[in-house]
């Protein structure tokens, strides 16, 4: 085996492996961010009243209310459960793209991803 600098091996071939993998890893993230924007993650509260969807972007695509709902005299309580379903809509899109990106990177930790 070609000794290196040090006396270590030269690992030339690895490298070239290695950099294949984290390209091929690269486009893998792209279609999977890309494919994200397109998906649509739902929560509710109030027992249905409010509906919110967010994509796997995070970003709110709409709010559905039901008719009864919408109280003029407690706009409060209307208020806290548009806000209670858009935090649990945004979560469970936090939860499925962790999900996907775990499968992707095989359970490894990289940072800034």
């Amino acid at each position: 085996m070609a000794r290196g600098f040090g006396g270590y091996p030269r690992g030339g071939g690895n490298m070239n492996n290695m950099m294949k993998q984290i390209e091929k890893l690269q486009k893998e993230m792209a279609d999977m961010q890309e494919n994200l924007k397109n998906e649509e993650i739902s929560a509710t509260s109030g027992g249905g009243a409010v509906t919110a969807t967010v994509n796997g972007n995070k970003e709110v695509i709409s709010i559905k209310l039901d008719k009864e709902a919408v109280d003029p005299e407690d706009v409060e309580m209307l208020e806290d459960l548009i806000v209670a379903a858009v935090n649990e809509a945004l979560r469970n899109a936090e939860n499925k793209v962790n999900s996907k990106m775990s499968k992707l990177t095989g359970g490894l930790n990289i940072p800034g991803l």
